[in-house]
Formats: structure tokens, sequence, C-alpha cells
């Protein structure tokens, strides 16, 4: 395909198909993606497409997907390689045209120097363009065709006739293009880097444990079940679970956070993750195409195949365009003709007209910029998993958070301690609340540990649901609990923990007791952590004028608190998922354009009400199927970098489709009127695509965080 009208005749033809759904045909990556209903016959698919004069290849399995990278790498040294050998031809020619020589030896020197430029170097547009007409359609490929036959034709006639000639004309339009060509397969080639540059950091090698020995072999030999050795500084070869030791890992890959985190024993591990410290044992999960690092690639995959709603005016431009810009050229050769009767410059201008208007900066408009865009997104850990989702986020007003889960890490944490000697109230605490089950006393446990502090044995564990626990540790009788608990335990609260224990509610923390030898020696709380960097999320999101609200099942006042300390606008408390999905309907009847962030498991009805809807997806539930984001790790700062290139990509998109318009739209008047030569007609044509391209590739060093 050469331009847009390639893929929307391609994806037209797929369309009329029997038992096809759907088809869409994207021109920069050279992919269809076509839904099929059952029992349809792919063969008959790619019939149609050879009889449109195109060859379209399944493919099977996502291995089998072409290397973009590799192909426009390739692409541009065949355009290059040509380019030169018709400039090598070219350039004689322009000195001959341009300088003091004159007569018929001149003219046959410029018509035997240029005739291989036409025929041989610009095979590649004469070829595309009779495949066309053998199915009564145009392209790009014939306006060059036609333009560069034209020229050459019509100045062979010039020389028995007498008249000007400008073979260099022919030349230079084949020479230009294909210049424009290299450089527009070269930035396709950037444009496409990222995909390729997160599959290459898949290990190559993994050491599997056989029979007692360690073996190495290729990554891709890993089967599940197998059990993997990974030492520090390895990548991890595949998906799979601890089964000893423990690391720390870089999962920047994954979430473009830098900061390792730790994993141990049970923990899943992401494959292409490197293993900071610590020798591991593993066993293996998922291979190849089911891993999550194919998995991300084939949602982005996805969203730079799919098309913007802001194509379709593109597309229908385009259906039109090059049947209508060969009619405006013959138009403008009689018109100069009748008017002026001036064949040379007749056919000059309708060259120029046919050269000029070439569509290639309108195809490339949207599916650059939504490729480059996507693949930077997933970068930072954030995937789009269309290229509708990119308008919809630049036109976010308001973010709707979840809490738990989202904000909060979903966990409970050990907030706070009131005794007269903490350490001993928590060695003794925790160590009877480390026999417990219940979150809040695994929350006590946790933090007691990170405390340093050594737990102790325990005998007599007694657990009473819902109010607490009591047990023998050191000796002592250790009774932990609600407040009533401990009363009716008949423990005495003194009255400056009962202070304490208000203070903490109030700051909407989950209060305990504990105590021994008839009284309570102190109280402790336990609340879902607050992520570190929400409150700077909040206040992102403020920046870019777009207001943050939270909807959460929690109680009322530990919703105030959290909202309170975030800065959040404003928050609904004690809401199932209906009723999130119902606030979120009443802010868009409210003509509010709603974004709301998620962790997917129960807040998929308002995930899939809201505008965009950000799935938090973490480690091996990356392909979440409510919303159109994900936002990898967990981070809720991605959704202020998710809004960011959202509104860059679709910022870059408007800019390429006005300069494609504004090119078109300025340029074929000039060629019409004789204001332009076709040979500063071809350059200014593959000058307009590169810069298409160019602009998008800008992308690529946006800041999203």
């Amino acid at each position: 395909m050469t331009c847009a009208s390639c893929a929307l005749r391609i994806e037209r033809v797929l369309a009329k198909q029997d038992l096809v759904e759907s088809a869409i045909v994207n021109f920069a990556g050279r992919e269809a993606r076509v839904e099929i209903a059952a029992g349809a016959d792919a063969e008959a698919l790619v019939a149609a497409v050879d009889r449109l004069g195109y060859h379209l290849t399944p493919i099977e399995r996502h291995a089998d997907r072409p290397d973009h990278r590799s192909y426009y790498s390739e692409e541009a040294r065949r355009q290059w390689r040509t380019f030169l050998g018709a400039a090598a031809l070219t350039i004689p020619v322009l000195v001959l045209a341009m300088g003091p020589f004159e007569g018929r030896a001149v003219e046959a020197w410029q018509a035997l120097l240029i005739l291989p430029v036409v025929a041989w170097f610009g095979r590649q547009f004469h070829q595309a363009a009779w495949a066309r007409l053998k199915s009564a359609s145009a392209n790009m490929d014939t306006l060059i065709s036609l333009g560069s036959v034209a020229a050459y034709s019509y100045s062979l006639w010039a020389v028995a006739a007498g008249e000007p000639v400008f073979f260099e004309t022919a030349g230079a339009i084949i020479s230009f293009i294909l210049l424009g060509r290299f450089f527009e397969a070269r930035a396709k080639g950037r444009a496409s880097e990222a995909m390729t540059r997160i599959l290459e950091l898949g290990a190559k090698v993994a050491t599997v444990l056989r029979d007692g020995d360690e073996q190495q072999i290729p990554a891709g030999e890993v089967i599940p079940g197998d059990l993997l050795v990974v030492r520090p500084g390895e990548r991890v070869p595949t998906d799979g679970v601890i089964t000893e030791g423990a690391t720390s890992l870089d999962e920047s890959m994954l979430t473009g956070e830098s900061t390792p985190v730790d994993r141990t024993v049970g923990d899943q591990v992401i494959g292409a993750t490197v293993n900071q410290q610590g020798r591991f044992v593993m066993e293996a999960t998922a291979v190849g195409s089911s891993t999550v690092l194919h998995r991300i690639v084939r949602l982005v995959e996805e969203a730079q195949a799919s098309k913007a709603p802001i194509q379709r005016l593109a597309d229908r431009v385009s259906a039109v365009f090059v049947p209508a810009v060969i009619v405006i050229a013959v138009v403008t050769g009689i018109v100069w003709l009748v008017m002026g009767g001036d064949l040379t410059q007749a056919v000059r201008n309708a060259v120029a007209v046919l050269i000029i208007a070439c569509p290639c900066a309108l195809g490339l408009a949207t599916p650059t910029a939504i490729m480059v865009g996507s693949g930077r997104a997933a970068e930072f850990g954030i995937i789009f998993k269309g290229a509708e989702a990119f308008e919809r986020a630049s036109a976010i007003t308001t973010v709707v958070f979840d809490k738990t889960g989202t904000l909060t890490y979903g966990a409970m944490t050990l907030a706070g301690v009131e005794a007269t000697d903490s350490d001993e109230f928590l060695r003794l605490t925790a160590s009877l609340e480390a026999a417990s089950e219940h979150p809040v006393g695994r929350a006590v446990a946790l933090g007691a540990e990170s405390r340093g502090i050594e737990l102790l044995p325990v005998t007599d564990f007694e657990n009473q649901p819902g109010r607490g626990v009591t047990g023998i540790v050191d000796g002592l009788r250790v009774t932990a609990g609600t407040s009533k608990f401990v009363a009716d335990e008949g423990l005495l609260v003194p009255e400056r923990l009962e202070l304490a224990a208000r203070e903490h509610a109030e700051q909407g923390r989950t209060v305990f007791y504990a105590g021994w030898s008839g009284e309570v020696r102190g109280i402790g709380s336990v609340a879902d952590g607050v992520r570190p960097k929400a409150a700077d999320t909040v206040s992102q999101l403020h920046e870019l004028g777009v207001s943050v609200e939270m909807l959460t099942g929690d109680n009322h006042r530990t919703a105030h608190t959290i909202a309170t300390e975030l800065g959040i606008d404003s928050f609904t408390a004690e809401a199932t998922p209906k009723d999130k999905a119902e606030a979120v309907a009443r802010r868009q009847q409210s003509g509010a354009v709603v974004a709301f962030v998620g962790d997917g498991v129960n807040d998929a009805p308002v995930l899939a009400q809201a505008d965009v809807g950000m799935a938090i997806g973490t480690g091996t539930d990356i392909a979440v199927e409510a919303g159109s984001v994900i936002l990898v790790g967990g981070d809720p700062a991605l959704a202020a970098s998710a809004l960011r290139i959202g509104r860059a990509t679709v910022r870059t998109i408007k800019q390429n489709l006005f300069w494609a318009f504004g090119y078109n739209t300025a340029m074929i008047p000039l060629a019409a009127f004789g204001l332009l030569s076709p040979m500063l007609a071809a350059a200014a044509m593959a000058t307009s695509s590169v810069s298409v391209v160019a602009n998008s590739l800008r992308l690529r060093r946006s800041t999203v965080q």
C-alpha cells in the first residue's frame, strides 16, 4: 500500500466479503484486522485482495507478526539505492537543461539519460498504477506514473516538433518521490520501534532444573511447569511463581517505575523483568504469546491497527481524491491550451497538479500519530486499547477515582500505636495477632516485623470472629480486639487511651485495643494506606484543568479523611457498583466527559459507563476486559500521564491533518495557475509526507509524567 486510498479500497473490498462483520486496514501499520463469523474462509479474503493487485498474508500466531522495524529498514535501504541511481542520471540532465546547451544532440542525451529513470527506477510506480488500473481504481502511484510518463512522452514529441522539452522534470519527479519514500520509510521504522524494543527485552536463555541438574536452554523452549533458576543480573525468562528464595525485581519495562519491588515465595514474577539481587527458583506458568510481555504488545498493536473517529474524515476525502485530481489535471491542461494555446505550459501545469495532489500525507496523518503515541504510552505502563481511546482521553473534564486498590493499596497496614512502651506492646500484641487470619491481625504482625520486633510463640489461642483474640504470650494472657471485647474480658481502659482511640478513629482508621493483667496497655490503629503518589496525582490533574472526584464503598468518615488528605474536590461514600455507574451517568448528563479509574475487579459497570475507563492492571491481569485504558502497575499517577499522552497524540493528529488538508488546498490552485513547476511539486509532495511522519515522531519525546 502506498497511500490512504489503497488502504480504503482494500478495507471496502474485505468488508463486502461473505461472513465478514468488520474490516479495518491500517496504512502505516501494513495490517488488516478482519472480524469474521464462524465458517468464513480466510483464503477467500486473500483471493479478493489479490484481485485488487495487493497481497494479503494471514497471521496465524503472534510469532508470525511482521517485524515493522526490519521491514522499514530494508525498505529505506531499497529506496535509497533506487534514489541514488535515479539521481545519478537526473543531475546531468538538470545541468544540461539549465546550462547554455542547445540543439538536438543535447535533447537526445537528455532523452537517453532519463529513459532508465522513468522506465526502470520508477517502475514501482508504473507497476502499482497498472495493477490499480486493472481493478478500475487509482492511487497516488497512478498520479506519479501519469505525471512522469506524460512529461517524458510530451518531451519526446516536442523534440520532433521543435518545441521546448522538459525531460529533467520527468527525472526530477521520480527522484524527489524516491527520496521522499526513503525518508518516509526511515521515519516509519522509528515510529514502530517501541514495540520491537519491548519484545527485545525478553530473555534469550533460561536455566532450567531437570533431574536436579541446571541446564541452559533457549527461553523459547521453556514449557509451563518447568523450574527455572534466576540469578542476580539475569532477566526473568518467562511468567511464573517463585518457589524458593526472595529477590528485588526491576519491573520498569512493565510499569515505567524504576524503583525495584520485593518478591518472595508465592509471588508472581513477570518475564523480561530484571533480577536485582538474590538467587531464586520459579515455576513457569505462561510462555510465548501467553506472557504478559506479549499480551502488552498485542494490546498496543490492536490499538495501532484501530481507527480513530477523526480518521474517518480523511478516509472519505481519500476515497474521491485521486479520481478528482486526475479530472482537475485534465481540466487544467485543457483550460491552459484553450486560453493560451501553449501546449508546453498546458502539459507542465497539468503534470504539476497530478504530482502536488498526491494524498500521501493525508493517509499518514492519523495512523503514524497513533502508532508513536501508543508506543510511547506503553513505555510508561499505559495501554490504550484502541485509537478511539486517545480522542476520548483528550477531552476528559472529570476524573473519578475508586478508593480501595486505586488511591489506596487495598490492604490494611499498621498506622499508629499509643502505649507507654510501644515496643513491648507490639511484641506481645503482634505475636498474638500473628496467629489470626484476620486482615487487622496480619497488618499488626507485619507492622511489628517491619519495625524489627521479633515475634514470640503463642499458646491457648482463641479467636472470636468480629470481636477479638486471646492467648498466652511470654507467660501473660493477652487480649486484643474491639473496645467491647476487652471490656467483656475484664480489662480496664485508661481515659488517655480512650481519647487516643477517638483521635485515631476520627482519622478514618480502624482501632484495636490490647492488654493484659486486668488493664488495656495500649491501642493501635490500622488503615488502608494511601499510595505515595496519590496526592501528587490529584495535583497534576488539577494542573491539567480536570476536576477530581472519588467514589467508594467505604464509610463516610474514612472517605472524608482520604478526600481531605488528597485534595479531592468531592466524594461519594458507601456506594455500590451500581451506585457508582449511576453517579458517573449523572455527571455525563450534566455535560462532563468522565474518566473512571478503578481496579477492574468489581468496577466493571462503572468502567464501561465512563467515557474512558482506566483499569488498574497489576501483574498478570494486564488484559483486563473492562475499560479502554490499562494503567499497568497500579500507580494512580498514570491517570494524569494517560490524559497528557492522549492530548498530545490528538493534538499531533490535528496538526497533521491541518497540514495535509491545507497543503493540498493551497498547492493545487498554485499548480493549476502555473505558479508551481512539476519539479517543485514533486519536492513539495515528498516533503509533505515526511513532515507529517516527522511531526508524529515528536511524540517519542513527549513528557507524560
